[in-house]
């Protein structure tokens, strides 16, 4: 079911009181996003467009609910009128054609450049708002187990080199500030594998802190055979509450976004993950 014309007209008349509400609309970096496509043409670019608008209106409410909503879903179908520009760039840029193939479907990154009254227009009509102010530094205190060994990701360690870039990707995706602790500082804490999952909350906010950060997500990561996959298992304390969530049988990519996505649905205050 399409939205229908008084949808429309109601999402303009939030957009004028948006627009009069706050005449210096936040142009940062929070409304755009990248997505990847294939190709250039239209069909792909309205994907992709969609695809963003999603990932923007999660980025800029720190609500991961909304990229769940059946209604997100169905305003994402007319996203393009929300957009102020697109970027492409070939992720193949260099390399020689082999055939006509390569021509046509190029894989591409698509930057897509919304229009933050627009965004915030749209979040109004969902009864949501932009999670403004500055965000909290997270601190990821991450003990992973693949198929040969068992360590702490560190930011400077010299294992986990695939996992650093992922949980870095998905953290800027939403926008989320995210630092990894040093070797020094988890030797210094004796944060190993085994004691990570032992230690109090006073404790990982304490590494946190040392660490440069305002907030602690820790976890465990292990790769499990029997669903060929990754488990992942993660815990944040908040005043007078502990948060525990998890998924399996993912990419690590998968269990990254699990994570960050829990973290920003607790640090802007929209709720337990879930």
């Amino acid at each position: 079911m399409r939205p229908t014309g008084g949808f429309w007209l109601a999402l303009v008349a939030i957009l004028i009181w948006a627009i009069g509400a706050s005449a210096a609309a936040d142009e940062s970096e929070l409304y755009r996003t990248t997505v990847f496509v294939t190709g250039r043409g239209e069909a792909e670019r309205v994907r992709g467009t969609a695809l963003a608008f999603q990932d923007v209106l999660v980025k800029v409410s720190g609500d991961p609910r909304l990229g769940r909503d059946p209604r997100v879903a169905e305003m994402a179908k007319e996203a393009g009128a929300l957009v102020v520009s697109y970027d492409y760039r070939d992720r193949m840029q260099g390399l020689a054609l082999h055939d006509e193939q390569g021509t046509r479907d190029r894989p591409h990154d698509l930057t897509v450049h919304f229009d933050p009254a627009k965004i915030d227009a749209a979040l109004a009509s969902l009864g949501s708002t932009p999670w403004t102010g500055p965000r909290p530094r997270l601190v990821v205190l991450l003990a992973i187990q693949d198929q040969q060994t068992r360590y702490v990701l560190a930011q400077d360690g010299t294992r986990g080199l695939s996992e650093r870039q992922a949980l870095a990707a998905v953290a800027a995706n939403r926008a989320l500030p995210m630092v990894l602790p040093m070797e020094a500082l988890l030797d210094a804490e004796r944060l190993t594998y085994d004691a990570l999952a032992a230690k109090a909350p006073p404790e990982l906010a304490r590494a946190a802190n040392a660490a440069g950060g305002d907030a602690a997500l820790s976890g465990t990561l292990v790769w499990t055979e029997s669903v060929l996959g990754w488990s992942a298992r993660w815990h944040m304390a908040a005043p007078g509450r502990d948060y525990r969530w998890g998924v399996s049988g993912v990419s690590f990519d998968d269990a990254f976004r699990n994570a960050i996505d829990g973290a920003i649905e607790i640090l802007s205050d929209h709720g337990a993950p879930g």
